[in-house]
């Protein structure tokens, strides 16, 4: 919500100061629909050009991401930290290969579906269950599971960053497109130059739009979202670093609440529970 309450406030200081300084809307709102059709829709283009189908709906499914915010919060890190705890204090208690049942087919875990936000995330489910199968497979080198889980983290980065990557390019291209309207317009300008001063004028200005709306909708809106779609990306990514140090502390040889305070500790500040209401948490899993 902060993000369209930003963009409204932009608007409204940009257009209120030009109402208050005597500016009117008459050219801006003449100009208006054909200079969009121009600016956006060579945006548009470009953007398809530039871009696989997939990359295409990545970048539309990040527009969700802007307005809604990231997905984890504090009771999403409780929860997994909870069901981490559970895996690892199984895993000591009886064994690598007592967690097969509940990695091989996490859908009918009784750990997943006790906490169904965990379950419904693809990437923290698969990465849970393939990496506790190679601790089951005797991988147990901490230092080597580290790795080979910074590798895929960073993949993972990369791959959502993508769409902020994307939307950060086009509001770089949009100044561009915002002065190849402007152009045009100072074309059909100097085709009717035979007009008077006041018809001038006015196709002057019109012409002027494209710039302004080429400029505003690069640094005023695709800009800010851009920005915003990267922090967002990179707080959820945080949410599956909180997996690799519960694993990677498991296989130091830390005990289960160990292994759990060092993933707590990952956690972003904002949405890190405290050590009070993760033990309070821990102490109700109770999983059949």
């Amino acid at each position: 919500m902060t993000t369209i309450g930003g963009f409204v406030f932009l608007l409204g200081m940009v257009f209120g100061g030009y109402i208050i300084a005597g500016g009117k809307f008459g050219i801006i709102l003449h100009s208006l629909p054909y200079e969009m059709m121009m600016i956006g829709g060579a945006a548009v283009g470009s953007f398809v050009m530039s871009n696989s189908m997939h990359g295409i709906k990545h970048v539309l499914g990040g527009f969700g991401k802007i307005i809604k915010g990231a997905r984890f919060h504090k009771p999403e890190y409780s929860d997994l930290l909870a069901l981490l705890y559970f895996f690892v204090r199984l895993a000591q208690q009886k064994g690598a290969m007592a967690l097969e049942p509940h990695i091989e087919k996490p859908e009918e875990s009784a750990a997943f579906q006790k906490f169904p936000k965990i379950a419904a995330d693809k990437v923290a489910t698969t990465m849970i269950c393939d990496y506790l199968r190679m601790v089951g497979m005797n991988a147990d080198d901490p230092h080597q599971i580290e790795d080979i889980m910074a590798r895929e983290l960073k993949k993972v980065a990369n791959e959502e960053l993508h769409a902020a990557h994307a939307m950060q390019a086009i509001a770089d291209a949009l100044p561009a497109l915002g002065i190849v309207a402007a152009v045009l317009g100072v074309i059909k300008t100097m085709a009717s130059i035979d007009q008077p001063p006041a018809v001038l004028g006015g196709m002057i200005g019109g012409a002027l739009v494209g710039t302004f709306l080429g400029i505003l909708l690069a640094y005023g809106m695709m800009g800010p979202m851009a920005a915003r779609l990267k922090s967002v990306v990179e707080e959820e990514c945080k949410f599956y670093e909180v997996i690799r140090a519960v694993i990677v502390a498991h296989l130091h040889g830390n005990a289960p609440q160990v292994a759990v305070e060092a993933g707590r500790k990952t956690a972003p500040s904002h949405s890190m529970p405290s050590f009070q209401e993760l033990e309070a948490a821990l102490q109700e899993v109770q999983i059949a």
